[in-house]
């Protein structure tokens, strides 16, 4: 099925906006046969605080019902998205099961993690025993979407071994739709003669290289979401945000009225109707700013100022 985005009308996310912005802000993208609206949820920062203490788990779980009131209907998440204490899928499971019919959940496989912590990477045949895990944990019959996440995007040879292990699960009925992630422009073509895919996930947001802008054009092209991870958090990556923002970034979120954390959102939204945002986050006075800025638009000049920018002072 080809995807299609349908655009939302004219609307601001600064402070005088009365009542809280929902998702459906930001217009929606097909996932194949899913319909989900731009502005997802995504699931890493659910089970523990930046200093790596625990989360809280009723306040978490109060997190992700808030956001489906909010019209969040795309979580991301993982069965390594874990700490001694808590797990994302089972903290989804507590808080939102039974699923609403709308309610799409993508999840990855490929990295595992031992009680431990300890990372390992599964081959081929071990993928089927990741998304039984992913099952398990979710309490579901099939997983609406599952991405691939490649271990080395730089040096990662052919993916076609693992991709088509995913592939057989589909036709088996236990997956129903397809993505890779952490991927280059080979990996995409490669998966794509053996299955549709319908998501790419990688990191991308101000400051990425010009191949990164390109291979987000492609995928429009192609008909393919583009989910961009870390978009908030930048060079930071799990650490969170630890660079300072540059001039450009400073002048255009005060321009509009909100904070660079939803400028930032804003400007992955802006770069296609097929880019979908995840920004994740445990407090809820940060879910209500992530889902406003699905509501933020900047003008052509903004976004080719913030794409050309260095993502900070030097």
């Amino acid at each position: 099925m080809t995807a299609e985005a349908t655009p939302a009308g004219p609307a601001t996310a600064g402070p005088a906006t009365a009542g809280p912005i929902t998702a459906d802000s930001a217009g929606t993208w097909r996932l194949g046969d899913l319909t989900v609206n731009r502005i997802g949820f995504g699931a890493m920062r659910l089970t523990h605080l930046a200093d790596g203490s625990p989360s809280d788990r009723e306040r978490v779980t109060g997190v992700l019902r808030r956001a489906v009131e909010l019209g969040v209907n795309h979580i991301d998440t993982a069965a390594f998205y874990f700490s001694p204490l808590r797990s994302a899928n089972e903290l989804i499971n507590r808080a939102l099961a039974p699923y609403a019919d709308e309610l799409v959940i993508t999840t990855k496989v490929g990295p595992g993690r031992d009680a431990a912590g300890e990372w390992w990477w599964a081959a081929p045949s071990e993928l089927r025993g990741q998304v039984e895990e992913n099952l398990r944990q979710l309490g579901r019959d099939h997983l609406d979407v599952v991405n691939l996440r490649v271990e080395r995007r730089e040096t990662t040879g052919s993916i076609a071994e693992h991709f088509g292990a995913l592939a057989d699960l589909r036709t088996a009925g236990l997956i129903r739709h397809l993505g890779i992630s952490n991927a280059r422009p080979d990996h995409l073509a490669e998966a794509r003669a053996i299955a549709p895919v319908v998501c790419v996930q990688n990191p991308y947001g101000i400051g990425s290289p010009a191949e990164d802008h390109a291979f987000l054009d492609a995928c429009r092209e192609h008909g393919t979401a583009f989910v961009p991870f870390f978009a908030v958090a930048g060079a930071g990556r799990e650490a969170g945000v630890v660079t300072k923002d540059s001039a450009e970034v400073l002048a255009v979120a005060e321009a509009h009225g909100v904070s660079v954390a939803q400028l930032r959102i804003a400007w992955t939204l802006a770069r296609g109707p097929h880019v979908l945002a995840i920004p994740g986050t445990g407090d809820p006075r940060h879910l209500v700013e992530n889902v406003a800025a699905g509501a933020l638009r900047l003008s052509p000049e903004e976004v080719a100022l913030l794409g050309a920018a260095d993502p900070a002072d030097r």
